[in-house]
């Protein structure tokens, strides 16, 4: 599926890749922003199941779902690239039952740099399909993937214990 747009945040941690590749294919600890209440999710929170293989193979299954203001939202990843320990992509499956983003396609990259890494978060999506959530897409769309590729990239950066980007 071809997405028109893209939102990507790179950062410097220190740590191996093979370690941040490791740390990071635990989509608990990748993702873990989602699992908590935020500004930008307005309070909102979603959890995570997982298949057999835990989201670390290709063709494993992620799900998330969550309310927000009584409204049911979830949706289905399917990990669609793996490559220790260079980089992991997972994409939506069916249509997503999301308010600001659409379908989506999502992963991380990783270089060696020093005696750390380098780590590129990146998502290419579309706005929700639905009415009011075209209106939300429009609005907030690149504002929320942006928030997340910059959390999910500081976030590893904690990781390996070295000061966020002062611009994320």
């Amino acid at each position: 599926m071809a997405y028109p747009f893209h939102e990507s945040a790179t950062v410097e941690v220190a740590m191996a890749p093979e370690q941040l590749f490791e740390r990071l294919d635990d989509h608990t600890r990748l993702a873990a922003h989602m699992e908590k209440p935020s500004m930008m999710t307005l309070g909102g929170r979603m959890t995570y199941a997982f298949d057999e293989d835990k989201g670390r193979a290709v063709g494993s299954v992620i799900r998330m779902s969550g309310r927000f203001l009584d409204i049911s939202l979830g949706v289905d990843e399917v990990v669609t690239e793996r490559d220790p320990p260079r980089r992991k992509v997972w994409e939506t499956m069916g249509r997503p039952r999301l308010l600001v983003i659409g379908p989506y396609r999502m992963g991380f990259e990783i270089e060696p740099k020093g005696d750390g890494s380098a780590l590129r978060v990146f998502i290419d999506f579309s706005r929700p399909a639905s009415p009011d959530g075209g209106i939300l897409g429009v609005l907030f769309a690149r504002i929320y993937a942006r928030w997340c590729v910059r959390r999910m990239a500081a976030d590893a950066a904690d990781l390996g214990r070295i000061n966020r980007p002062t611009n994320l």
